[in-house]
């Protein structure tokens, strides 16, 4: 009886261990990590994006030895943005293919159902593409770490910018969300920062809404045009193209209005569906320029072809350097759960951002930053202050 204890106890721990550095595939087999995401349908250049990022610093890193003596491989697999595919992928990623750790992940929906299968299977979900608060519980998710921003946090930062210093009334915002959890978590976030200023009918603010993965905006457009309401900045929570569809077919029928979008509409994609009606339309960025002097982005400009460069390439590098980051320091033989231990002991992770980025049992979001950008003459360009939109908004009056 002890002897068949013993058995059992050595195989459910190696069933345990091995699939942590892909260990079952050979001491000397690359370290895989897994994505699910988009690379087909109306999102496909957000895991694309994602993608080309990550290959890229994979790619920095095996040329110099790899990690842990050891290389490098992405497993990436089709999502379409559709939540029902993202679950057979994580399964897939995790069961079949055994996967150290899933990374990039773009999409709030696929989120939902992403963020219950890694807790459930103990595996590190790290810097997806998203600022919904599922990846952001208190205390957080002992699986989930974020690099990026929240949602709430960048429409945080455009309720502070268009009333505290550029002037505007809150009454003289509305808002166009995807009619789902990503645009609800965007949504609820500035409701709740002009809560936080004293305001407290921000839910009668006109709110229009569109379907996920449509261009179906012609019901949003008039709730914004409707001359009873007149708003003077569109907080907008969407995807590129219905966002420059939206932005387009305002602009002809005379809204006068600054749109201010989240980071997840992919500026770079916004600016060429937009042209010319991209002037002066304001993006909110939780990575700095891709033009910036900082030294990840030096690396990042070093590594990647020059036709991928876009500030989603540039999250999905830098996410790829903060698990490596990671890996190096959780000592020669981490399991998922010394990687885990290790990022909440708080060690200081440089990415090269101009600061150190310490993570706890309570703080598992690498980055608060955001950086407000706007179109100006087809390329964009940082503001350092709200307050460079005033001449803008005293033309539209």
């Amino acid at each position: 009886m002890q002897r068949t204890l013993l058995v059992t106890v050595t195989v459910m721990f190696f069933c345990a261990w091995a699939p942590d550095l892909g260990a079952a595939h050979g001491e000397d087999a690359p370290i895989r990590i897994g994505m699910s995401g988009a690379f087909s349908g109306p999102a496909r250049e957000l895991g694309e994006g994602m993608r080309k990022g990550i290959e890229a610093y994979f790619a920095h890193v095996n040329k110099q030895g790899g990690v842990l003596g050891r290389k490098l491989s992405l497993i990436a697999l089709d999502d379409a943005y559709e939540p029902a595919r993202t679950g057979p992928n994580m399964r897939k990623l995790i069961d079949d293919e055994q996967v150290f750790a899933v990374l990039g992940n773009p999409g709030t929906p696929t989120a939902t159902v992403a963020v219950p299968i890694a807790n459930e299977k103990h595996v590190p979900l790290i810097g997806a593409f998203t600022g919904a608060g599922v990846l952001r519980k208190t205390p957080p998710d002992r699986y989930v770490i974020n690099f990026r921003a929240s949602y709430a946090q960048e429409t945080a930062e455009m309720i502070d910018g268009l009333v505290n210093e550029l002037g505007l009334r809150p009454d003289q915002l509305a808002f166009f969300t995807q009619n789902d959890a990503y645009g609800d978590s965007g949504y609820n976030g500035a409701i709740a920062a002009l809560k936080r200023l004293g305001y407290q009918d921000a839910e009668r603010l006109p709110h229009a809404r569109y379907p996920r993965n449509t261009l179906d905006v012609e019901a949003g457009l008039s709730r914004l045009l409707d001359p009873s309401i007149n708003p003077r900045a569109i907080i907008m929570v969407g995807a590129s193209k219905p966002c420059a569809k939206l932005i387009r077919l305002a602009k002809h029928h005379g809204l006068q209005a600054l749109f201010v979008n989240v980071s997840f509409v992919l500026g770079d994609a916004l600016n060429r569906e937009l042209g010319p009606d991209g002037e002066n339309v304001v993006v909110t960025q939780v990575v700095p320029s891709y033009e910036s002097d900082l030294p990840v982005v030096k690396e990042y400009r070093g590594a990647i072809d020059a036709k991928d460069i876009s500030f989603i390439s540039l999250e999905g590098f830098i996410a790829a350097k903060a698990m490596v980051e990671g890996l190096r320091l959780s000592g020669s033989s981490p399991t998922r759960e010394i990687f885990i231990d290790t990022l909440e002991q708080g060690k200081p992770i440089d990415l090269g951002l101009g600061e150190t980025h310490p993570l706890s049992k309570t703080r598992h979001q690498i980055s608060d930053r955001v950086w407000p950008t706007v179109i100006k003459h087809g390329r964009f360009e940082q503001l350092d202050h709200w307050s460079q939109l005033k001449q803008y908004l005293r033309g539209q009056s």
